[in-house]
């Protein structure tokens, strides 16, 4: 059967199976029956271009025990292939940072598809099991259809805009500004109101070269900016056929904010499409949303310049869904030569720019930009509890991004509720941390394949308690202080510090079904304890409700296996494995490394080389006996990051 995107698939509940539960006075049986899994609703959640994300909620299975294996085609294709189970998710307690409340997460199974192709369909099937018993559906199969990427409507209607002081020839039919193509103008000061919008679905404004900057101030002025500088945009386009914005192609459109608050207004807009435009000096590039007010769906922003701006583009809105960001360069306000941060600094730095794209809902990709001089670089919303069903934030796609000198992090998916997709990505200098997740309301985010260089605090920002982590062949050279989550699990990832008094590793877990294994770390010789490590130490499964584990030291890594159950396959390394990436010198906090010169592939000789384990759908085609550890295989081609369109 074909699932529409969101939509749930409801089976028969299990009501002789929940009484037998409540009511059956035998103590044997009800354990028994406690740990059988009960399957209830599935969800699709809607795809990306290239990844599928699903949900599947249960009840029972106390004894965590049952899982759901996947496995997708292209439909009509004979071969299945394998990816990553489906993670297990419920009972981790959320809280912190002086929050009222308590967020449980429910019983059910979270996880994706990676490495799809846009604009395909596929068959996916998952099978759940359990060694004590699968009480209703136990088998999905499902048909869904990856999105493509974003164009302009081939057969629309084209208006030209020129700026108010253009003299040239002009192609017909042709306006002065965007506002006039827009909805129709003609007239000045408030009579700018009047007109009903021109453009419909489908249509294109083409922007001819030029800078358009309006004096905000000027109530006749020709652009129609009055007093707040802003284009306000409220017509509707369609995923199919979007309300394009563009440059004509004939020079260099500029679109100078005249220091206002915002530019772009499109939180009333859905589906509309920017490309190849420079905006500067205003607050908000794209202001396309806020918590429980209004927003927008399927913003396209490409190939765009934005500089000298506090924000680049962001909604808070929980019903925004499907923005597409790609190819654009971001540049902030903050000193571009020095990495200073923002906390327990004497001096710390000014928020002069705030973030270049933050996004909450469903479906957005951030792929392909390159992101420098911020606070931030990419968000999901810090956003608090889930608004509800109908307003999640799941299924995000953040890859290929190329990120310089932040004075917090390099990515955060703070807020987000399942399917987050953070992989490939390449940061260099960042004072507070390197990828966030503060909270984590159940999971999975997925931190994949990433590149972290230079970040004086840690590298995993995971506090608040976040639920819900997978890392897996990150490459992190930086500290690898990990505070404090619930059900997360590492494979194939070099965790690499540089010489300061810190352990090699440390952190704290609150679930015992936390797992570590593969990974590589760089042993600080001079350093005990080594190994620093707080988890429930007992047959608990989840000490979510404590607010003091017992913490361990141990000396070396063979000990910190032995004690904890982590690392059987673990390992220990230095930076020599590279073919040229030096240590951070941990005394230069505030130095800014530049990106030549340094080369991630690994050495022939690196002892690191065939020591991973396999992980279907995320390693498939590794050279050799195992994958390697890192970010990159041995002998395949280097990565791209940053803007595909030079």
């Amino acid at each position: 059967m074909k699932i529409i995107p969101g939509k749930k698939v409801i089976p028969a509940l299990f009501f002789s199976t929940m009484l037998l539960i409540y009511f059956h006075t035998e103590a044997q049986v009800v354990p028994k029956l406690m740990n059988r899994t009960m399957s209830d609703e599935f969800i699709v959640e809607p795809s990306t271009l290239i990844s599928a994300g699903f949900e599947w909620i249960i009840f029972g299975d106390e004894n965590r025990n049952s899982q759901v294996s996947v496995t997708y085609r292209k439909l009509g294709n004979e071969d299945w292939k394998e990816a990553l189970p489906l993670l297990r998710i419920g009972g981790e307690k959320i809280y912190g940072h002086g929050q009222r409340w308590i967020y449980t997460t429910p019983d059910m199974f979270a996880g994706s598809i990676f490495h799809l192709e846009p604009g395909t369909s596929y068959e996916c099937r998952f099978i759940l099991e359990d060694p004590d018993g699968v009480e209703g559906i136990n088998t999905h199969n499902v048909i869904v259809d990856t999105r493509k990427e974003p164009v302009p409507y081939q057969y629309g209607q084209i208006y030209h805009v020129y700026p108010p002081e253009y003299e040239g020839q002009k192609e017909q039919p042709a306006f002065t500004g965007l506002n006039e193509a827009y909805y129709g103008g003609g007239n000045l000061g408030d009579w700018w109101m009047v007109p009903e919008p021109r453009v419909q679905p489908g249509d294109i404004i083409l922007v001819h070269a030029g800078t358009y900057k309006g004096d905000r101030l000027d109530y006749v002025d020709p652009l129609a900016l009055n007093f707040h500088g802003a284009y306000v945009l409220t017509q509707n386009g369609t995923s199919e056929r979007p309300i394009s914005i563009m440059a004509a192609g004939d020079g260099e459109v500029i679109f100078d904010g005249d220091g206002a608050y915002r530019l772009f207004d499109v939180m009333a807009a859905d589906y509309h499409y920017f490309e190849g435009l420079t905006i500067r000096n205003v607050d908000i590039a794209f202001y396309a949303g806020l918590k429980r007010v209004m927003g927008c769906s399927g913003l396209t922003v490409k190939n765009c310049k934005i500089e000298d701006t506090g924000i680049g583009i962001m909604t808070h809105y929980a019903g925004s869904k499907n923005f597409y960001i790609a190819d654009n360069t971001m540049i902030g306000k903050h000193d571009p030569d020095t990495l200073v941060g923002w906390y327990g600094l004497e001096h710390p730095s000014p928020l002069t720019s705030y973030f270049g794209v933050k996004v909450y809902g469903e479906g957005h990709v951030i792929c392909y930009n390159k992101i420098s001089y911020f606070h931030d670089a990419i968000c999901v919303d810090t956003h608090g509890l889930p608004e509800g069903p109908d307003k999640k934030c799941t299924s995000i796609d953040i890859y290929r991004n190329d990120i310089f000198n932040m004075s917090d992090d390099f990515i955060e998916s703070d807020g987000g509720m399942h399917n987050i997709r953070i992989f490939e990505n390449r940061g260099f200098n960042a004072y507070h941390a390197g990828l966030s997740a503060q909270p984590l309301f159940g999971g999975p985010v997925y931190f994949i394949r990433n590149i972290l260089y230079h970040i004086p605090s840690v590298s995993l920002k995971f506090m608040i308690r976040p639920a819900g982590i997978l890392a897996y062949h990150n490459t992190f050279c930086a500290e690898t202080g990990i505070y404090a989550f619930s059900n997360g699990h590492f494979r194939n990832n070099l965790f690499l510090g540089h010489d300061d008094e810190r352990p090699a590793f440390s952190g704290t877990t609150f679930t015992n079904y936390t797992t570590f294994d593969y990974n590589g770390y760089r042993s600080k010789k001079n350093n005990r304890p080594a190994y620093i490590w707080a988890y429930p130490d007992g047959d608990e499964l989840n000490h979510a409700d404590k607010s003091e584990l017992p913490v361990f030291n141990f000396e070396d890594l063979s000990q910190f296996s032995r004690k904890t159950g982590y690392e059987t396959h673990g390992m220990e390394t230095d930076y020599t494995i590279f073919e040229h990436v030096p240590m951070p010198d941990a005394k230069k906090k505030g130095h800014v490394y530049n990106l030549d010169g340094y080369d991630f592939r690994l050495r022939k000789s690196a002892n690191v080389i065939d020591k991973g384990c396999r992980l279907p759908n995320i390693n498939d085609g590794f050279s050799g006996s195992a994958p390697d550890l890192g970010a990159l295989e041995n002998g395949q081609a280097e990565l791209h990051y940053g803007p595909r369109i030079q």
